[in-house]
């Protein structure tokens, strides 16, 4: 039986799982990232947690290694070129030291790809070949799915949808921009508003939402905000891709009920093609599994 290896390293554990062609996973391997021991020990454990899966189910069946991570990828080196979270890992070969180690070829992909990968494949996804798909955490990443591969670029940096500008001269970003769709609704935009908002100067994003579904009119209108951005960007992005599915993933989504109404409305104010079409917006379904999964489908993906 044919199966492949994926790696999912997140912000502050990594898994790997060994799924089928089927897309069934035949088991996983959790534990916690080290980052605080450098990048030696994070290297370690990642193609520790690799063999485990490969010693279990052999050698001979296996597809390949796809292994999804946060930040800029460099494509042609294999090279994380910005991670905020894990610095250690900047600029260091990482996907040829752990084929290297595992005497074998090793595919990297950014976490959001990868995420957006695992939709397409067995998520809400499966039925489309083109898709676009937001991701709502502590920022707002992105990935586009065209012809059933991801869309890179020619530096692999393609899909930062996050960094979309919303807001003409608005809030400044840590990207050098103004006015992204990150800096109104991710979780730290949330948070900012609430606080901006005076509803408390330590609260999290579920907080904020706990305080809207019981009737909070500020807390309710920093998730209609968070729509209406979320919508100018959806509008954008279907008027220039015109894809039959976008998905909007990402812990954030637990809101959905609430940002969802506001969002929709938006995107069909300002897209003619939302309008006229069968274009869907909806919500992911894979969870923090979608990015396991799309690692493991890099493999059969890149043939």
């Amino acid at each position: 039986m044919e199966y492949s290896i994926g790696l999912d390293l997140g912000g502050t554990n990594l898994r790997a799982a060994a799924v089928d062609r089927n897309g069934k996973m035949l088991d996983k391997v959790q534990g916690r990232t080290q980052y605080s021991e450098g990048r030696e020990a994070i290297i370690h454990d990642m193609v520790d947690a690799i063999r485990v899966m490969r010693d279990r189910f052999g050698k001979e069946n296996l597809a390949g290694i796809g292994i999804g991570v946060p930040g800029f990828i460099s494509l042609q080196d294999g090279v994380i070129k910005n991670c905020n979270n894990i610095s250690s890992l900047e600029n260091f070969p990482i996907r040829d030291e752990i084929g290297r180690r595992l005497e074998t070829t090793v595919i990297l992909e950014n976490d959001a790809n990868a995420a957006a990968l695992g939709e397409k494949w067995i998520g809400a996804g499966r039925d489309v070949n083109d898709l676009v798909m937001l991701t709502l955490g502590t920022g707002v990443g992105g990935a586009i799915i065209s012809g059933g591969k991801v869309l890179r670029g020619v530096n692999g940096m393609a899909g930062e949808l996050g960094h979309i500008t919303i807001v003409p001269n608005g809030n400044p970003c840590g990207c050098g921009n103004r006015g992204c769709v990150e800096k109104h609704a991710s979780a730290t935009a949330i948070i900012a508003m609430a606080k901006l908002l005076g509803l408390g100067d330590n609260m999290t994003a579920k907080a904020v939402y706990d305080l809207a579904i019981n009737g909070n009119p500020k807390a309710q209108m920093i998730f209609t905000s968070m729509g209406e951005s979320l919508g100018i960007v959806l509008a954008m992005l279907i008027n220039a891709f015109n894809f039959p599915l976008y998905l909007v993933a990402g812990g954030v989504i637990g809101g959905w009920d609430l940002f969802a109404p506001a969002m929709l409305e938006e995107t069909s104010r300002r897209s003619f093609t939302y309008r006229l079409t069968q274009t869907r917006v909806e919500r992911a379904q894979l969870g923090n599994e979608a990015g396991l999964y799309g690692a493991a489908y890099l493999p059969w993906s890149e043939i």
